[in-house]
């Protein structure tokens, strides 16, 4: 089974962190990114793409 998971959150630092820890899971993991500097720019880049596809949708 294949399983994508994507979890961040910020600590009493006000600082972003994975919801994982990186060097526990990493030995057994497919694929990791680091947070920050993970995911974040192909979330933003299928986030306009779907707008764009409402929008042609839409109009």
């Amino acid at each position: 089974m294949k399983c994508i998971y994507c979890g961040i959150h910020r600590d009493e630092n006000n600082k972003l962190c994975g919801d994982v820890k990186f060097d526990e899971v990493e030995p057994v993991a497919s694929y990791i990114t680091p947070v920050p500097g993970g995911v974040g720019p192909m979330t933003i880049a299928m986030l306009m793409n779907n707008c764009v596809s409402a929008m042609e949708l839409f109009s």
